[in-house]
Order: C-alpha cells, then structure tokens, then sequence
C-alpha cells in the first residue's frame, strides 16, 4: 500500500525528490509495510545507525470525524546471512523504534523531519529494515544507513587502526591495541578506547623510545652525533658530558677520553675526571721529637682532576742503616695512615736511632683505573735517643700472708731498652700516736718485683712504683694500686658470726612467708572475670595496675554496672543511617550522634533485635559495661548506651574502614611490609593496655579488630557470649561454651585456661592474618585437623614475602609453655624496634607456597585434577581474572602450566600480591611429587 513517485511528481524548495507515500486514513485497521533492499554488514560493525527523512500530515487538516489518522510510524530490522529476496513474513522482523515527527505538515506547508535510531547487537551478514505505516498520511523521503569508526591515528608514539566504534550491547567502549613505533618500547601493551562517536579516549601504556632514540613528532629518530641517550624514554638526547668521546648517531653512552675515567659510584651518564696531581709543600713539625712525637702537614694538589673526593694517604718507612721497611704498627699515625681528607697527620711513637722516610699520596674516586703514585717529598726524620725511663703500666699481687705480701709491675716496652732500670717503691710504714704522723718506707729495686715483710694483719697498703731514670731521677707519672694482707679470724668469733647470720636468715624467711600468705589472701578476696593468677602475672608492672577491670556479672543488679561504666543517651539523639552488618543480637547500623554540647559525629550503632528476652537484653548491654571501662587509642570507643527505651543501643565511635581481615582481603599484596608492622604495633598496644588491667579478651581476631580512615587498628568485640564465626567449623563446643579453634591456645582448648598467654597465642595468628592479608588461618584444614597439627607441634608457615623478625615474633608467640611466650610489653617493645629501623624488615621468611596456598599439585581440593582454569582460579581466590586468562587463549592446565612471571603481568594481572599468589600458585602445581597435605610437608 506504499506508492512510489517518480522523481518528477515532487519538488520541494526546487529539488525533485523520489518519496514512498502512504494516506490511507479515511480506512480502518491499516497495516502497511515498506522493506528495504539486503544490507550487507561489516563483520566488526555490530551496531548500525539509521537517519530518516519524512513527512507527516496533520490529522486535524483532514475533514470528517470518522478519521482514523495517525501520525507514527515503526521502524524494524530482521537479520539474514543470505539475500531472501522478495520473500516477506513479518514475524522475522523485531520492532526498533516507534517515529514520532517533531514537526507536522500543514495543508499549506511542508515540514521535513530527521530522526536517527541505532540497531544494535548486529552478528549475522547482513540484515534489512522494514516500515510499518499503521493509518498516518506520511511520505518517507529518505534511509541512510551507517556506522561510525575512530579513524587510524597515533598516540604516545602508538599506532591504533582504524576501528569501528562501540562494541556490544550497553558497551559504550571497545577496547583497541596499538603497536608502538619502530625503536619504541612499552612496558605494558599500548591501548585505547574507542567510544560510540567515533572518537579515541583514554589511552593507556605509552611507548618510549629506546636507548639511544629520541622523541620526534611521532617516530623515534637515532640520536645525532655528539649527543647520547642512555635509558628508555620520550626525553630528548643529551650532549656528551666534558671529558668524553664523541660517538657516531645512536649513542647510548659516551665513553671517557684517553686518561679519564668515572669512578664506581659515578652515573654512567655523568662526566669523566681525571687523576689528580701530587700534593705539594710536604713540611715535618719537629717541636715534640725528643718525645717521639712530630706532624706532617702539606698541601693540596695543583689539579683535582676535576673531582672533588680527594683524599690522602701517607706511608711510613724506617731504615736502618741501609736497610729499609715499613713502619707498620710500630708508629702510630693520627687519625689515619690513609683516607684522610684534612692535609696533616700526628705521628708518635717515633724510636730513636732510626731514620723515618714519609711518603704523601693523593687519591680519587678514579685512582682505582692507575696506578699513580703521587709523591711529592720525601722527609727523613731521625729523632734523637731518649734518656727517659720506661713507664709502669700496672702492678699486680702474687701471694700474700698475715704479715706480707709479693707484688709485681710490668713496664711498657721501649726500644732500645736501657740495659739495667731501678724502680722507686713507695709504701706507708706505719704512724706516731703521739704525733700524728704517718711515716713512708722508700724501697730502691734492680728488678720489677719485691716482696714484703713485717706487716700488721687485715691491713690495707697504697704502693706506688716508679721508675727510675740512669741518672736516678724519677721518669714520667707513677702507678698506685692497694693491697691487704690476710686477716686472723679467732674460733669464739667464727662461731657468734655463724649463729647470728643463722638467726638473721631464719627471721627473714618468716617474714617472706608472711608476706606471701597475706598476698594469696587478698586475691582469694578479689574476684574478677580471670580467675587464679599463674606464674605468667609475676610482673611487678602486671602486679601494679593503674586500674583493674571489673566483672560487669560480679553486680548483683546488671543495671548498676551500665549506670557505672557508660553514660545514657537520649534516643533523638541518635539518627540511624543504614544497616553496616549484622551481630549475633541485631543489626549494626551507621549513624549520626548529635548530642547537646557535644560536636555531631558518625558512630556505629549495635541495636537489640525484638522479642528479646530479659537475660538477652543484659547480655548484650554487659559488651558496653566491659568496653566502658576502657580508655586508649587503640580499644574501640563507648560513646553510650540506649537502656530507658524499648529499643536498646549500644553506641560506639564509628570505623570507616571495617573489619581487619575484610580490609586486607580487598587490599591483598597492595601495602608494604612497614605499613602492616604499624597496624599490629597498634593492636599490641592495645593488649597490652587490656593485660595491665587483667582483662582477658578470649577472642582476638582480625574479624573482631577495626580500622578507621587514619589506619589506625582498635580491638573490638568485648562480649561475654558471641557467636564466633558464621560456619560450625568456626567454634569448638566444649562444656564451658565455643572456643575459636583457629585462633585458640592449646591450653584454652584443653583445659579452658584463659589468660594472657593465650591471648598472645591469639595475637601471634592476628600477626598471621595481616601478614596473608586476610587469609584464613589454616587455610581449609577442619578443627579437629588443627588441633592434631598443633599437637603434633605444626605451625603456620611464613606468609608470602613475610619478614624474618616478623615470623620469628610469631613462633615465640605460639610456643606451647605459655610462661615462655613473650608479654605484651615485649611485643610492643619489639615492634616499635623494628618500626624504627625499616631495614630489619628487609630479610624475608622462607616461603613455601605448596604449604602456604595449600593447594595439592595438579588437583582441586577432592584430589581430581583441575578441570578448567576457572575452576583452579576459584580456587586460590583469583576467579577475577578467568577472563583474562580466556582472552589471551589460555584455556587448558597445560597451558598454564607453561606460563611465567612476565604471561601472566601481559595477561592483565597488575597487583604484586594477585600476581604473585598466581605465579607460586602455578610453582605448587608443577612439582608432581607432593600431595601438599600440611602433615606431610
């Protein structure tokens, strides 16, 4: 029903027009079709657009109420891999779009109208378009059908192709790869996008020219002569430094001229230098040389080379006679005989009768590449020969009595030696009553020992010994030392001695005893929610709290405890936000707390779910009588409590960040080993304020620590009864309730014996946690599996790239005699340690990843092989990447089999973390000899 007109039946503004008409609105139920010709597609172009001209009359310009006029029409497509010809069935059509004009023709005027659909989704060869005219006087006067391409271009020195735009349905990007420029390189495939409008966006892994290349326009152009470019990049080429030869093009280095060199430490790129000259004006200072003593000073050389790390050495030879050779450690040089950087040396301990020869060099940080032998003056020296005695160094008893005693001294070495030597001795001889006097004995000896009579018992004498010049004047300082004789001990006397000191120990013995009763005593008085003591609490710091924690249960009234330990707050105060979690007695909201003088502030908000019961209700308030006792950085904040109204809250500061475990999962391999040792410092500190006031915590996990946007750690989750973990494999159900097997004592687990070893025990598997980044502490071993292992003293391997001190922290921690683990105190010293000294974190932990991953060698988890590469990725937690592996068409184990670091960074992983859990975890499937049970390994 659709008539075509010839090209001469229509002019519109001077122009012929060919039109398809249709006016059939004085008849009802009209259904009118126009098909197009087959439309052979480009394979890459999936969606097509199409631009219709027409025109549509007025309704209201045609006379009669009868009319049944409309002004749409549809627009449909069909797709065909072959030319159907004239064969036509509506049911192979799919509606696109319903055309609506934006202006309507009147009697007196034509109004063309342009409307643009898109067919999307388009995979067949070709396809045709239809129109459906259901009652509309319209006249179609033009389909132009098209798609839109990016154009071939270059960027960042990489060429893309020309490319048609979009991609598939509600993919409004392609992605397209680009090949860099000859002489480029990139460290990742360049890349862009190409959007729906035909225009390029976001280009990633830009090309750089290669050493020796540099940047021009869009092509890498070889450096010009003279110039030099020595690394990757889109830097221009740079002149040769002094000192150097100039290359042909394409230099990636200029080399030193003839005599100059670069030093180890200097850049390759930087100039050559030169050796330096000889130092000049060697002069000798001889005012101390009867002492032995004299100093060597000179200058500077002429020329440095160009260098400014000239430093000296000077060396010492002694003849005699003809016969020369080196000093050695006979003469001391100070500060050094070599490295010196000032221009003078103190040399002492000079002989006589001898010449000494000095020798100055200067050296370089180039010196190394020659020999060069900078001499500049020779300067002998002779001191003359000293009358000086030798010096007594120290004197020593050899045996005394009652009445004497044997000493001897030794002498410092001298060369040449005097041939005899006489030592002065010096020793109080007794005293005058009557005069008050005290009277000297002065010995004269040949010899350096001498031995003493006819002195009084249990007596104290000062010798001083000093030697004694040729001449017999005294020679340089003396030396003093006290010796006493033996002292006569009468029976009577040893006997009163030993039955006072018997009677003085057995006083002090009663006395400790008592002192032990009373304390035993008082702690039977205090009940606390620890129960007994244990060797663990010696401490006097741990004896000596600040402040004790009290059991909320110990009130006989629970309500009194919250009354004590947390502050009410009024319900409009508090405005809920949205739900953040849900805990074992109702939901965790987020919210604002806006109290009178009090700045407005987020908080987490624990709410009572209905239909409590009145133990319920006391249980879940008891969490805030625990935790309004508490008051560090590192413990999660009570802002308050909703008690006086239906719905009870407990109302906490609010932690932006989350759980810690959570956290490091969605973080895994993206923070440094330091960052972490930082957040176990803070959760340390935190213990270690909760052991001082001899709260146990029973529970410690990263589950149950949060972090705030600051990173800063804080212990949370201070319920009496909790459910611990969402699966039963989580608790152990003992007589005195559930246990966490995972992160449990063994003595908590046997013997229910909580204290704050076991604590630290539950610390040693947090360390473990941060350190895997959130990974399941024994991975998926069940409970009864880890309490064999850990009876059968197995423990957690060292997480990847873990640091030695780290793991070390974490065995002491997980020792089984609880009175060896180390205290929070040490751990919180021990950290802060290693915090400010980052290179000790540097040495890392031997890692095995057939343990660390647990995953058996070529098998899932029932010991069949790996089926796909999606089902191995499930299972190291990487199903992320299936894609990736799927696109670079690696689809078989045997593949991934072959793969190495640098596949699997070209496949799109970029985070160290995920690629190295990939890269061990494909280490672990080629070694066929293991089974990778943990008991095993």
């Amino acid at each position: 029903n659709w008539l075509s007109f010839s090209h001469g039946e229509k002019i519109l503004n001077g122009s012929q027009l060919y039109t398809y008409t249709v006016c059939n609105v004085g008849e009802h139920e009209q259904d009118n079709w126009l098909r197009t010709t087959f439309i052979q597609r480009r394979p890459s172009a999936s969606r097509v657009f199409v631009e219709l001209q027409f025109i549509v009359r007025d309704c209201n310009s045609f006379d009669g109420s009868s009319l049944t006029c409309k002004e749409t029409f549809n627009l449909f497509s069909s797709e065909s891999d072959a030319d159907i010809g004239t064969s036509f069935r509506k049911g192979q059509f799919k509606k696109v779009a319903t055309i609506a004009p934006d202006e309507i023709t009147s009697r007196n005027e034509l109004r063309i109208n342009t409307e643009t659909r898109v067919v999307e989704s388009l995979s067949r060869k070709g396809f045709y378009l239809a129109f459906q005219d259901i009652g509309a006087c319209m006249a179609l006067l033009s389909v132009r059908v098209y798609y839109k391409t990016c154009p071939a271009t270059v960027k960042s020195l990489a060429a893309f192709p020309e490319t048609v735009a979009g991609g598939g349905v509600n993919q409004a990007l392609r992605e397209v790869a680009g090949a860099c420029a000859k002489n480029a390189v990139s460290e990742e495939s360049p890349r862009i996008y190409c959007t729906m409008d035909g225009e390029w966006v976001v280009p990633v892994g830009q090309c750089q020219c290669m050493p020796g290349y540099e940047a021009v326009n869009d092509t890498c152009r070889d450096c010009q002569p003279g110039f030099f470019k020595a690394f990757v990049s889109n830097d221009a080429c740079e002149l040769c430094p002094v000192n150097t030869k100039q290359l042909s093009s394409g230099a990636l280095l200029c080399l030193c001229a003839e005599d100059f060199y670069r030093a180890p430490d200097d850049p390759t790129t930087g100039p050559c230098s030169g050796l330096p000259s000889a130092p000049r004006e060697l002069v000798a200072t001889t005012t101390q040389l009867a002492a032995g003593k004299l100093q060597l000073s000179w200058s500077p050389p002429e020329d440095t080379g160009g260098r400014s790390d000239i430093s000296y050495s000077v060396e010492c030879r002694r003849c005699e006679g003809t016969a020369c050779q080196p000093c050695g450690e006979k003469v001391r040089l100070e500060p050094a005989s070599s490295g010196l950087m000032d221009t003078r040396v103190e040399v002492s301990e000079l002989e006589p009768h001898l010449n000494y020869t000095f020798t100055v060099e200067a050296h370089s940080g180039v010196s190394l590449f020659a020999r060069h032998c900078t001499v500049s003056e020779i300067v002998n020296i002779s001191p003359p020969p000293s009358s000086d005695p030798p010096k007594v160094t120290s004197m020593r008893l050899d045996e005394r009595s009652l009445t004497s005693l044997s000493l001897s001294w030794a002498v410092a070495p001298r060369r040449p030696m005097p041939q005899s030597t006489r030592y002065k001795l010096t020793y109080p001889g007794g005293s005058d009553d009557n005069l008050d006097v005290t009277t000297y004995t002065v010995l004269i000896l040949e010899k350096s020992s001498v031995q003493i009579s006819d002195l009084s018992p249990g007596t104290a004498y000062l010798f001083r010994v000093q030697a004694l010049s040729p001449e017999g004047s005294p020679g340089g300082s003396s030396i003093e030392d006290e010796f006493e004789t033996l002292t006569e001990v009468p029976l009577s006397q040893s006997n009163t001695g030993v039955i006072f000191g018997a009677a003085v120990g057995g006083a002090a013995m009663l006395m400790i005893v008592v002192v032990v009763l009373l304390i035993r005593k008082r702690r039977r008085r205090s009940h606390t929610r620890q129960g007994p003591e244990d060797t663990y609490f010696s401490s006097s710091e741990q004896l000596k709290p600040l402040k004790t924690y009290v059991d909320p249960h110990t009130y006989e009234d629970p309500n009194m405890a919250i009354l004590k330990f947390a502050s009410e707050i009024h319900p409009s105060h508090v405005t809920k936000q949205k739900v953040i979690g849900a805990g074992e007695f109702g939901e965790v909201y987020r919210g604002i707390l806006k109290a009178p003088g009090r700045k407005e502030g987020a908080v987490a908000i624990k709410t009572l779910k209905p239909g409590y019961s009145e133990k319920q209700r006391q249980d879940f308030l008891s969490e805030a009588s625990i935790m309004g006792q508490f008051s560090h950085q590192n413990i999660i904040r009570l802002e308050g409590v909703v008690t006086k109204f239906k719905h009870a809250m407990i109302v906490t500061e609010y932690m932006e960040n989350g759980a810690l475990d959570k956290y490091l999962k969605d973080r895994d391999g993206e923070m440094p080993s330091f960052q972490l040792v930082g957040m176990m410092h803070g959760i340390a500190a935190g213990m270690k304020y909760l052991s001082d006031m001899s709260y146990v915590h029973r529970d410690l996990a990263a589950r149950n620590i949060l972090v705030n946007n600051n990173l800063e750690c804080k212990v949370s989750d201070f319920g009496l009864s909790r459910v611990l973990e969402d699966d039963p494999e989580g608790t152990y159900t003992t007589s005195g309730g559930k246990i966490p097997i995972r992160w449990t004592a063994p003595e908590a687990i046997a013997y229910r014996k909580f204290t704050s070893a076991s604590d630290v025990w539950s610390f040693g598997i947090v360390m473990w946690e941060v350190m895997a980044f959130g990974e399941r502490p024994y991975w998926d071993m069940s409970n009864c599996e880890v309490m064999k292992a850990i009876n059968e003293a197995f423990r957690l391997p060292a997480p990847m790239d873990c640091p030695s001190a780290v793991y070390q922290l974490m065995l002491q921690c997980w020792l089984q005699d609880r009175s060896k683990r180390p205290r929070f105190p040490d751990i919180v010293s021990l950290l802060d340690k290693l915090l400010r000294s980052p290179e000790s974190l540097k040495a890392i932990a031997d890692f095995d990843p057939r343990v660390s991953i647990r995953l058996p060698s070529t098998s899932g988890s029932d010991g069949s092989p790996f089926r796909s590469v999606s089902e191995w990725l499930e299972s190291i937690k990487m199903s992320q990447y299936s894609e990736n592996f799927t696109c670079a068409g690696v689809v078989t184990m045997d593949q991934v089999l072959q793969m190495k670091n640098v596949d699997i960074k070209n496949i799109g992983v970029r985070l160290p973390g995920h690629l190295k859990r990939i890269a061990y975890s494909i280490l672990g499937l080629k070694d066929q000899t293991s089974t990778l049970s943990v008991f095993a390994v």
